[in-house]
């Protein structure tokens, strides 16, 4: 249970006006370029998205356009992609 505040009618010393720092209406409301496509999922992984949306309160179609942004941007990088584990074996000569 909280306490109730108790407001006093005193002075409230000198104020300091902050810039706004917050971003605008329009800048929160953008909406991304996206692109409608047909695709035929397993009935797991949908399954899988759709309980993970739920714990999350989210959409499930949200997260696997993100999976994929994720994936697509990390095999743009030029030289730097991680090691998948499976080192070639090397031919002793």
């Amino acid at each position: 249970m909280s306490a109730k505040i108790k407001y006093t009618d005193e002075e409230l010393g000198e104020l300091k006006v902050i810039a706004d720092f917050l971003p605008s209406p329009e800048e929160l409301a953008f909406k991304e370029d996206t692109v409608k496509v047909t695709i035929s999922l397993s009935k797991e992984s949908v399954e899988f998205f759709k309980q993970e949306a739920k714990k999350h309160k989210t959409q499930y179609q949200k997260m696997i356009r993100r999976l994929l942004d994720v994936y697509s941007a990390s095999q743009q990088q030029p030289l730097t992609r991680r090691s998948t584990g499976r080192a070639k074996k090397r031919r002793a000569c």
